[in-house]
């Protein structure tokens, strides 16, 4: 996109019926950030559990049972994890919400004294800083939200835990399932003898796939943020390899 048509689309938004229209309706959350935090997790700590068996030498049968194990076992508890965080959020608003209204009710000039003081750090003084307290305390909803945004800081919407969990356990399992893919045709006899390899090289690309998207809610380019979890990928898979690989004897003595 060029400057002229980023210039234009910025003032297209910036209309009188745009700004309306943006303002008045409802918020539309985004689970974009659910699903890849939770498919950078799933191909990281799957490929771990692949790497560190490869690397002790067992069996290909091990890796699927203990990749399987970890793909429904940690991507529930991730899962669980960011609903139960999602959720603490709303509680905390609701609660805020609550005390707040309590507050209004039993201290409403102390209340109102705090509208004054919010918006007199915002340079509002005079009489357009009593109108703007008159206009926010006659309407007990609106009273509320001001003080919820600007004394507590906090957001007045929040998203759904049960999508936010969900959508991070749906990537888990699809993005952690990938390193197990070659072990699984192999036992079918689509693989060659070695699926590792294979393993290795689409987990490569999944991790750098997972993280070039990553770069739409932080400012990075999409190449660096790429290659930066391919590398921490890289690393965690080369540590549990060389776990596996010390222990190579320990698990045979066992055997």
């Amino acid at each position: 996109m060029s400057d002229l048509e980023a210039r234009t689309q910025l003032a297209a938004t910036h209309t009188h019926d745009a700004i309306r229209i943006r303002l008045s309706g409802r918020r539309r959350h985004s689970y974009l950030s659910d699903f890849i935090y939770g498919g950078i997790d799933g191909a990281v700590t799957t490929f771990a559990v692949v790497a560190g068996v490869t690397g002790a030498g067992l069996d290909a049968r091990i890796i699927i049972v203990l990749g399987l194990a970890n793909l429904v076992g940690d991507g529930f508890s991730m899962a669980a994890a960011n609903f139960l965080g999602v959720r603490a959020t709303a509680q905390e608003l609701a609660r805020a919400r609550a005390d707040e209204s309590h507050q209004i009710e039993h201290y409403p000039e102390g209340e109102r004294e705090e509208i004054r003081q919010i918006f007199t750090g915002h340079g509002v003084t005079g009489d357009a800083l009593d109108r703007v307290v008159e206009a926010i305390t006659s309407d007990r909803n609106r009273w509320i939200d001001t003080m919820i945004t600007h004394e507590l800081g906090m957001a007045l919407e929040h998203r759904s835990p049960a999508r936010a969990g969900s959508t991070t356990f749906v990537a888990f399992m699809i993005v952690g399932a990938i390193p197990l893919v070659p072990f699984l045709l192999g036992q079918l006899d689509l693989m060659p003898a070695t699926p590792y390899g294979a393993s290795v090289l689409a987990t490569g690309i999944a991790f750098f796939l997972v993280g070039a998207m990553k770069c739409r809610f932080v400012d990075q380019r999409w190449w660096f943020g790429g290659t930066e979890t391919l590398a921490v990928g890289g690393l965690a898979a080369a540590l549990a390899y060389a776990v596996g690989v010390l222990l190579r004897g320990v698990v045979s003595g066992v055997g």
